[in-house]
């Protein structure tokens, strides 16, 4: 017997013109579709005619169903798993179900469409090439001291959902880990009515957030830090005194570009010397 598909299928951020053709030709196709929420789906699929049973699917009953809806998909029936917005699984239920799936054998197709994180990041103006996606930060503790450090230092773009009473504290903190100078974005209410860019620094959107919080659904993207070129005479010293010491060039190499960060090929010449 020929197993069914499990489609992750995205659905609108909020403009419904982004459903396309093909998710609403594969949601009507499924034998039913798991949503996170029935309740805010039902109107969706309403407004575009499918009538396929929904099912909930959410992170309270997700490990107690997902072994019974493979068996399911096993058997032959196809699933269209759906969050309530968006591209399920970014920061969504639904990444036990589809490991589950593809580990039975069941053939899993993504149905691409709208993604906030993606709206977000190429309607910043911040570089996109490499970017990091936090989701929702921890509210608190290490664990989000420690994420926000990174994000600090990091080289490329990170983008973060968060929750708009929370978008100042979180510029805040940002500038407070030495990120202030850089460029953000604050992305307000995507493909809705009264959707929403500013741009500027982290420390003058901390300001601007500082007494009064955007409302609807909000996503920030921060700029990578500037390169910083390595100081190419110190580096020479450490390669130096480390052959000095008797440690090959090979290990040189190693120890330039992982502890010092210098490009490869800097730290093969200056290993060599």
């Amino acid at each position: 017997m020929r197993a069914g598909t499990l489609y992750v299928v995205s659905t609108p951020i909020g403009n419904l013109g982004d459903l396309s053709v093909r998710a609403v030709e594969t949601l009507r196709s499924v034998a039913a579709v798991l949503a996170e929420d029935t309740r805010h789906s039902r109107p969706l699929l309403d407004r575009f005619e499918v009538r396929t049973p929904l099912v909930a699917h959410h992170e309270h009953n997700e490990a107690k169903r997902t072994p019974a809806l493979v068996a399911r998909l096993v058997a032959g029936e196809s699933f269209a798993l759906i969050s309530d917005a968006g591209t399920p699984l970014l920061s969504d239920p639904g990444a036990r179900l589809v490991h589950a799936a593809i580990e039975a054998g069941v053939p899993v197709s993504p149905v691409p469409g709208a993604s906030a994180l993606l709206a977000a990041l190429v309607g910043s103006g911040i570089a996109a090439d490499r970017f990091t996606f936090y989701g929702f930060l921890p509210r608190k503790g290490r664990e989000r001291a420690a994420l926000l450090a990174e994000i600090a230092r990091s080289a490329h773009a990170a983008v973060i959902y968060e929750a708009p009473p929370r978008v100042g504290d979180t510029l805040a903190e940002l500038a407070a880990a030495g990120a202030g100078e850089r460029p953000a974005a604050v992305a307000r209410e995507l493909t809705k009515q009264f959707e929403e860019f500013r741009r500027g620094t982290v420390s003058s959107l901390a300001g601007s957030y500082e007494t009064e919080a955007p409302r609807g659904e909000v996503v920030l993207v921060v700029g990578g830090a500037p390169e910083v070129a390595p100081d190419e005479d110190a580096l020479r010293g450490k390669a130096h005194a480390l052959r000095a010491d008797g440690v090959s060039a090979r290990d040189v190499v190693r120890v330039l570009v992982e502890q010092e960060h210098a490009p490869r090929n800097l730290a093969y010449r200056l290993a060599h010397e």
